[in-house]
């Protein structure tokens, strides 16, 4: 259920969600272990027992974190399962599901339970949907929520292999969808954020729907925000 990819931080595949009713998007989550011994859970799959025991071996869950307001379908069932665990909301999700006990919105700083362990900032210039995009210090990791979206063409047939491909989110030239880059008005606080990003130097690239970039993680980010620069 867990695979580990850098020092103290897992990932974990879930299941298909249907996007609009159509299009598959696999999912994907990240699991760190913070100094104190706690598990910082990014972007939570679905949740079942086997997952549940697994998180078990290597610590209490104690923070749940989404990276935009469209990540919250399998929350409730998270806190069910881990009621100590904290919830995270990026902007705009806690006044979508105002009915979860949300912690402070997050913003371009790490709150103090896992500052100096994991960066963050805020991807803004679009009207529509900010994201949080999160460096996990110890394994140089950058995870990416919905911006960067890499689809395997083998999971694709007809028509919606052709729009995929037309949206930009097939396999090493996947990127942001095109109706976000639509929505993306303020060019230079997007160009900002990149930049920012950029500065972590990450080594490895982890995002929540797609394929998983084999190349240098900076590499893979600058090449899909290519139409930004």
């Amino acid at each position: 259920m867990l695979r580990e990819i850098g020092r103290e931080l897992w990932i974990a595949d879930g299941p298909a969600v249907r996007f609009l009713g159509l299009f598959p998007y696999p999912t994907r989550m990240a699991v760190a272990r913070l100094r104190d011994g706690g598990l910082w859970v990014w972007s939570p799959i679905a949740l079942d027992d086997a997952l549940a025991d697994a998180l078990a071996v290597h610590g209490p869950v104690r923070h749940l974190v989404e990276p935009n307001r469209l990540h919250h379908l399998p929350l409730a069932d998270w806190l069910a399962r881990f009621p100590e665990a904290r919830l995270h909301p990026p902007p705009g999700l806690a006044k979508k599901r105002a009915e979860l006990p949300w912690q402070a919105e997050l913003g371009d700083a790490a709150p103090p339970a896992w500052s100096g362990e994991i960066d963050q900032l805020v991807f803004r210039g679009s009207w529509f949907l900010e994201e949080v995009f999160f460096f996990h210090r110890a394994s140089r990791t950058l995870l990416v929520g919905d911006l960067i979206q890499r689809f395997d063409p083998a999971t694709l047939s007809g028509w919606r292999k052709w729009l995929m491909r037309l949206d930009g989110l097939v396999d090493s030239d996947g990127g942001a969808p095109r109706d976000w880059r639509a929505t993306c008005w303020n060019r230079d606080a997007a160009r900002a954020s990149l930049a920012r990003s950029l500065e972590w130097q990450a080594e490895r690239l982890v995002i929540a729907h797609g394929m998983l970039p084999q190349a240098n993680g900076s590499a893979a980010l600058a090449h899909a925000f290519r139409w930004l620069r």
